[in-house]
């Protein structure tokens, strides 16, 4: 395919934030939405097995690789005309959050600092301290690989939830190409703080709108104190950021959970969550079932700054890794009756 680049047996896990996975077969880097739907039609046309991926923030591959095509999205392209803005799947997350906030403009602010591509965010819904994309895009381009042909889904029709969308539910039908987002112009305030620990920083009410820069600039500071923004020289940031989304309960889920809790004298966090049930925290089961931060001996460990990473201390193997998150997993059900639920995309391999 003219234009994309073609590698040979390459190495996957310089293209992963947790710095871990085999080889692919075959590796091919897009740089036009052309190419991408080129590479694909391609593969499928072939039956050759297809990985995407973009900025590897949300990948775990096994250590056996990939046996067939893996196609890396470096697609760019950033376009604000007012408050609605489009990105190019391969855009940097955190440098295009950055952007807007220069703009003056509200809407992901809170988002700052999150690893990865643009075109994942609407995959996994991505979001962070009481934002989520989901509440500002508007539409997705995508290649829907089953009709063979460009889609553009409105929001409704990209069933969003927590940490979920319909691009998740069927992994292996969209390709994501662009995303748009309606932001908001506050005269230089952000959107309204919903966090409790935002609000707590910022010294203000929940529902008050703060500088816009001085939110940016807060949210980013939290995640770097919890080794959540990319830093080479720190193996607290070798990860995948949250490793496991946070429990969401239903009614008898939660009783017998606030049973095993008041058996323990404990107090747990918990929130309302849509259709009667109740989000309870994963970092807190984590650290009260007796992993806490800095636990394990081996090249994998959780974070010594945020229970809920888990990090490569760079010699670890994808099965380190692995063999940590199933004993957390596992002592946590233990010891609350709670099923953890891995966040990253497992390739190869699975809990």
């Amino acid at each position: 395919m003219e234009g994309v680049h073609v590698t040979e047996n390459a190495p996957l896990a310089p293209l992963t934030t947790l710095r871990l996975g085999g080889p692919a077969r075959r590796l091919l880097t897009a740089q036009s939405d052309d190419e991408v739907v080129a590479a694909v039609r391609a593969a499928d046309a072939a039956g050759e097995p297809l990985l995407v991926i973009g900025g590897g923030s949300n990948l775990v591959i096994g250590d056996a690789g990939f046996d067939g095509t893996v196609l890396r999205i470096a697609t760019t392209g950033f376009t604000l005309e007012g408050t609605a803005l489009e990105l190019a799947a391969g855009e940097v997350w955190s440098e295009a959050v950055a952007r807007t906030v220069d703009a003056g403009l509200a809407g992901i602010e809170f988002l700052a600092g999150i690893p990865g591509s643009a075109g994942a965010t609407p995959v996994q819904n991505v979001g962070a301290y009481g934002q989520e994309v989901a509440q500002r895009v508007t539409e997705v381009v995508a290649y829907d690989r089953t009709a063979g042909e460009l889609v553009t889904l409105a929001n409704a029709d990209c069933a969003f939830s927590y940490r979920h969308s319909r691009f998740k539910a069927e992994p292996d039908r969209y390709v994501v190409l662009r995303v748009r987002f309606a932001l908001e112009e506050a005269a230089g305030l952000s959107s309204p703080v919903q966090y409790a620990e935002v609000a707590r920083t910022l010294g203000v009410a929940a529902g008050e709108r703060v500088d816009l820069r001085t939110a940016f600039e807060t949210v980013l500071r939290l995640r770097a104190g919890k080794g959540m923004v990319l830093d080479p020289a720190d193996h607290d940031t070798w990860s995948a950021g949250s490793f496991f989304t946070n429990p969401v309960l239903s009614p008898e889920q939660f009783a017998a959970f606030l049973a095993q809790v008041d058996e323990r004298r404990l107090e747990a966090p918990a929130w309302p969550a849509p259709d009667g049930h109740t989000k309870t925290s994963a970092a807190w089961l984590i650290d009260r079932a007796g992993f806490t931060k800095g636990y394990g001996s081996g090249p994998a460990t959780l974070s010594t700054k945020h229970t809920l990473a888990l990090t490569n201390r760079g010699r670890a193997s994808t099965e380190d890794l692995l063999a940590l998150a199933r004993e957390v997993r596992d002592g946590v059900r233990a010891a609350f009756g709670v099923e953890l639920v891995n966040e990253p995309v497992m390739v190869g391999v699975r809990l």
